[in-house]
């Protein structure tokens, strides 16, 4: 990766001595990205790509009014916290309120555990997809239809504010996804899979059975069933719950998204039960290893673990030094921007319900019929609704897991279902491949992971009973 102006501590510090006595407070953010972009849509190359990308952001406050601003010439950083400055002066009517952090100078990388895959060649990436668009087309016959794309981003970053704050911190992830399209007559089955690494380019070369099941659930799925729609007692994997605390909890656990809307803040209140004692619910950047893991967040605020819920109870939320000032909380270290293209906003990390104590054979005990499902193709929510489509699924009979079935969706209310959580499984997964979109910014790295769990009640969409 290029190094950033070697004395870009110098010229930061003289920019911040300059500006800063105007506003309440200024931070200059300075990013440098390098990365790859690989997609083939069967034989054919969509994308074959390599960058680099040099820029910076401004945010000012001033009067708890915010001011913004971005640029990739170093040159017109002088114009750019103008600009920021005097939009914060605009609208800034009130008072700004920042919780309070320590003052950090600090460099720091998130470690690698194997080969960085900037060492990596353009041919070599290429050759890895191309091996596993031959595997998903080997399955069988009738797959019509894949698709492979590789990702990887290095970036380094330097942050400083006008509190004293100076941070440079870097970090390499990488993805891959992978989607096998099957056709019979005018049944059409899609099998997906998607995997992330902050670790290693290693972790991306050895997918072999993983890329194949994607491509035979999609030629399995052409023959099984529709899943009839009920309500019925589900059990979902650890895939399929690290989605869920994910989608449906965790973005209700953003407090820009309670304290701008008045009535989810009184349903999101410290101290009300939302599941069963055994039910806790974790975010947090400080794990290290995962694709949401770092240091500091774009606020400079340090990385910690928050609990959001503790036996069943509601206990934390997760903050923007903004959020937390607002709400008189403490800071959690969630300000996160997917680039020095937009702000940073309160976002999700790492997201996960600790492993219970039921062995998870014992989950399906006592379910005269349900379904069990596992795995993901997509999923919406809207507020405190959630759908979910699994990405595999069999009915549960008398107890035992029985014949598969198609087309599953898990839809209810995020609260109802917590709820209903009746028991949790003592296995754990965690899952890397999530990338989370939210204010425009997609594709944010984050990880989640969770048991087994067994919840009643579930609406689950299929054919007409």
């Amino acid at each position: 990766m290029p190094t950033l102006l070697a004395d870009a501590q110098n010229l930061l510090s003289d920019l911040l001595k300059r500006y800063s006595s105007r506003v309440d407070y200024l931070m200059i953010r300075l990013e440098e990205a390098e990365g790859t972009d690989i997609f083939l849509r069967g034989d054919k190359v969509e994308t074959l790509s390599e960058g680099i990308s040099i820029g910076g952001q401004i945010r000012a406050c001033h009067k708890g009014g915010w001011g913004f601003s971005s640029f990739n010439q170093l040159s017109t950083i002088s114009d750019r916290i103008e600009e920021a400055i005097t939009a914060a002066k605009i609208v800034g009517e009130e008072e700004t309120i920042l919780a309070p952090i320590d003052i950090v100078q600090a460099v720091c990388d998130m470690p690698l555990t194997g080969s960085d895959p900037r060492q990596i060649s353009l041919k070599k990436k290429k050759e890895l997809c191309d091996r596993y668009t031959e595997l998903l087309k080997s399955v069988d016959s009738r797959i019509t239809t894949t698709s492979v794309r590789y990702g990887d981003s290095a970036q380094r970053v330097i942050l400083a504010t006008s509190e004293g704050t100076l941070i440079e911190q870097s970090w390499v992830d990488m993805e891959m996804r992978f989607a096998a399209t099957a056709r019979n007559g005018e049944t059409v089955q899609t099998g997906r899979e998607t995997t992330g690494s902050r670790k290693a380019f290693e972790d991306l070369t050895a997918l072999d059975e993983q890329v194949k099941e994607a491509a035979q659930r999609a030629v399995a799925a052409l023959y099984l069933p529709s899943v009839k729609g009920n309500t019925y007692t589900v059990v979902i994997d650890p895939i399929l719950s690290g989605l869920f605390v994910h989608e449906a909890f965790g973005h209700l656990s953003e407090a820009d998204m309670a304290y701008e809307n008045p009535d989810l803040l009184e349903v999101m209140t410290i101290g009300r039960r939302f599941g069963p004692q055994e039910l806790q619910i974790f975010d947090g950047a400080a794990p290290q290893g995962h694709r949401g893991s770092y240091f500091y967040d774009d606020e400079g605020t340090p990385a910690t673990t928050t609990q959001l819920i503790e036996d069943g109870i509601l206990t934390g939320r997760l903050h923007s030094r903004e959020t937390a000032g607002k709400l008189d909380e403490a800071p959690t270290g969630n300000a996160r921007c997917l680039s020095y293209h937009y702000p940073p906003i309160v976002r999700m990390t790492n997201t996960w319900i600790k492993p219970g104590k039921t062995p998870v054979l014992d989950l399906f005990n006592g379910i005269k019929e349900g379904v069990y499902a596992r795995n993901w193709l997509g999923g919406m929510t809207n507020g405190e609704m959630f759908t979910f489509s699994a990405g595999e699924a069999w009915m549960i009979r008398n107890g035992k897991i029985a014949e598969p079935v198609k087309d599953v969706t898990l839809s209810g209310n995020v609260f109802q279902t917590l709820a209903d959580i009746e028991a949790i499984g003592d296995d754990f997964y965690w899952d890397e491949s999530g990338g989370c979109g939210k204010g425009g910014q997609n594709g944010l790295p984050v990880g989640c992971g969770g048991p087994s769990l067994r919840i009643r009640d579930v609406v689950v969409g299929g054919e007409a009973a």
